[in-house]
Parts: structure tokens; C-alpha cells; sequence
């Protein structure tokens, strides 16, 4: 049977289609996941994410050990809030988990880590703890709501009183503050602006309700998953996994290596880079009509393989069949995408596909 989050109750009163995610009870949409896209890209929607696994890493230890574990450099996060995004590594250089850690204060980081990945997560975790001063304990009192559109932080700020609102329409991207029993996050997997909100499980339906009679409309997987395509955001466990590297999963960015800082997986993707990297993650448009899929094969014009898409949908804001895919470094422009045996053509792209309510500048040119 499925885990129930604390907005449960409130997607089986707002008629949702439910299903099973990751051992969770998910909605997939409320009806129309189209209209449900549209309303993050125009207005504001909410998203449960209870489901994701907030970790509280304390000790006199808790800087030196993130700084070992990840990828991306705990020393950019300075100012308590701050948030950075970073790719947890095994020895080899694969991808164990993609997350974001919170600065809280010398002694306490807080991590956010995908629901799918949880297991493995937590073992590993507790594995790199010996021979540092750190506790990691996983917060299942907390739950997790995400409102996200060009209306969300004024939608959300409504709901507060006045010196709350302030402060939290005074966040940064990627930082957050404890405001009231909210844990408000200015950060997102949309593409859009926003919030994402760590609060007591028990107080999760009065804040639900709070934001419905302010006109945010509920939202569910299907909506998060082809807003995220657009936005250029990785899927865990269909863009990356642990047997890629950042290097080819277009996170090169998330790596910080201009230091002599030991981290696990440095000695692996130094390797890669001296080697020289095979692949890399683009986007796609489909020139034409068609659905792209995860796992499609990709070829070239004499029918070679030359790649695999990773996610790929039908893009309500592009109004077109849209992709990642890994391929081959030496494919530049276009290549042909194998459909059942059908051959179409699909161009390379820069993501994002889109961001802020519109489609970047390039993608349908």
C-alpha cells in the first residue's frame, strides 16, 4: 500500500487521479495536466512534495564532512539560508542522487533529497559518517508543498501577516529563511518563480486551504514532470543515474574542482576529462509530428546509433514534441530519431526549452 502524505486527504477532496510514486500516493493531475502546466507558466499552481526526504546534518564536523561528500563546493554557502545544488557522487563518478543543502549554521545543514532515491540515500549517508563529529536524522515530521509561478511568492506572501510577507518576498533566489513554522525556500523544478515550504505535517491542510482561497491551483506529477522537461531540469533515474557522470548529464556546472578539495568521485571525473568525454545531454524539437519518448534510439543518416533519449514529451508551452538525450560528442545540429521504426528528424537545441512564461530565444528558430 502506498504512503500517505499529510495533503492527502486534500487531493481525494479535489477529485484527484491518484498514483502510486515511489511508494507514495501521488496525484498525477486534477483533471487537465495541460491547463495544470499553463497555470505554473501563467499564474501560480502547488505541488505536494512530501514525498522528498528532508535530512538534518549536525556536528562540529557537519561543513568538512558535505565538503567530502559532494560534488559542488559547501564553502560557496556562507550566509545562513543560502542554498546550493550539487550532485552526490560514488568512487567512480556516477551519480548517487542530485539534492540541495541548506546553510543553516556552522553546526546544521539541511538536505533535500528525491523520494526514489531514499534507501540508498540514507545508507549511504550513514556509511561516510564514521570518523566525523555529524549526526544525520531524517525529518518524517515534516511536510513539503511547492508553489511555483510568476504569482506564486506574492500568492503565498497574502496568506502571511505583514512582517512574515516582507521577509519572505525579501528572499534571494536560492536562499530561504525560517519564517514563522514555515521553512520558505525560494528555489523550484519548474522553470518558474516560487517557493518551496518545509512546515509541520499537521499544519499542512490550513496552509493548503489558504493558498486555494487565494486561487493557487493544485497541480500534480504529470504537470511537474513536462514543466521540469521544458525547464531543462534532470530526472533522476531517466537523465542521470549512477552510471553517469555529471560531465555527461550537463551538470559540469554543479562540479567545483579549481581547489585541491578531496571529494568522492574527484579522482574519477578527473579521469574523464583526461580521456576525453564520448557523450553529452541535450535538448531536442521534433521537426514535424510525432511523440518522443524516453529510450528512443537516435541514428544518424546512415542508421548508426548515436544515441538514446532520456525524458521526452509533448510540450504544452512549445506546442511540439520535446527531449533530452545523450549522444555522441560529434553530433552537432540534427539526427533522426527511430519512432516504431519510423526515421524523423529531430534538431539539437540549448536548453532551457523554456523558463519565465515563454520559450527561450533559439529553440523554434
Amino acid at each position: 500500500m502506498s504512503r500517505k502524505t499529510p495533503f492527502y486527504q486534500a487531493h481525494i477532496d479535489a477529485a484527484a487521479r491518484m498514483v502510486d510514486f515511489g511508494g507514495w500516493g501521488l496525484p498525477i493531475n486534477y483533471g487537465s495536466q495541460i491547463d495544470e502546466h499553463h497555470t505554473v507558466r501563467n499564474a501560480a499552481g502547488m505541488f505536494d512534495v512530501s514525498h522528498m526526504t528532508v535530512v538534518e546534518i549536525k556536528g562540529k564536523d557537519a561543513r568538512v564532512f558535505l565538503s567530502k561528500l559532494l560534488a559542488n563546493d559547501i564553502a560557496k554557502l556562507q550566509e545562513p539560508g543560502k542554498a546550493l545544488y550539487s550532485c552526490m557522487l560514488n568512487s567512480e563518478g556516477g551519480i548517487i542522487d542530485d539534492l540541495i543543502t541548506y546553510y543553516l549554521t556552522e553546526t546544521h545543514f539541511r538536505m533535500v533529497v528525491n523520494a526514489a532515491t531514499h534507501d540508498k540515500d540514507m545508507a549511504w549517508l550513514e556509511k561516510q559518517v564514521g570518523g566525523y563529529e555529524v549526526t544525520v536524522n531524517e525529518r518524517k515530521d515534516l511536510a513539503m508543498l511547492a508553489v511555483q509561478g510568476p504569482d506564486a511568492r506574492q500568492k503565498t506572501a497574502n496568506i502571511l501577516n505583514a512582517e512574515d510577507a516582507e521577509s519572505a518576498l525579501a528572499l534571494s533566489v536560492f536562499q530561504a529563511a525560517q519564517i514563522g513554522d514555515l521553512f520558505i525556500a525560494r528555489t523550484g523544478y519548474t522553470g518558474e518563480d516560487g517557493f518551496e515550504i518545509m512546515l509541520p505535517a499537521d499544519a499542512a491542510i490550513v496552509l493548503w486551504n489558504k493558498l486555494l482561497n487565494e486561487q493557487v491551483k493544485p497541480c500534480g506529477l504529470g504537470a511537474r514532470d513536462t514543466l521540469r522537461l521544458e525547464a531543462g531540469m534532470n530526472l533522476y533515474g531517466q537523465d542521470m543515474d549512477e552510471t553517469t557522470s555529471p560531465y555527461v548529464s550537463a551538470l559540469a556546472w554543479t562540479v567545483a574542482l579549481k581547489n585541491e578539495r578531496e571529494f568522492i568521485g574527484r579522482s574519477a571525473l578527473l579521469a574523464q576529462k583526461e580521456a576525453g568525454l564520448k557523450q553529452k545531454l541535450v535538448g531536442l524539437v521534433l521537426e514535424g509530428r510525432g511523440v518522443l519518448r524516453p529510450y528512443q534510439n537516435l541514428v544518424n543518416e546512415a542508421g548508426a546509433i548515436v544515441g538514446e533519449t532520456t525524458s521526452g514529451s509533448f510540450s504544452p508551452t512549445l506546442e511540439k514534441a520535446i527531449a533530452m538525450a545523450r549522444v555522441d560528442r560529434d553530433i552537432v545540429d540534427h539526427c533522426l530519431v527511430d519512432i516504431r521504426g519510423r526515421k524523423l528528424p529531430v534538431r539539437l537545441v540549448k536548453m532551457p526549452f523554456a523558463r519565465k512564461g515563454r520559450v527561450c530565444d533559439g529553440i523554434l528558430d
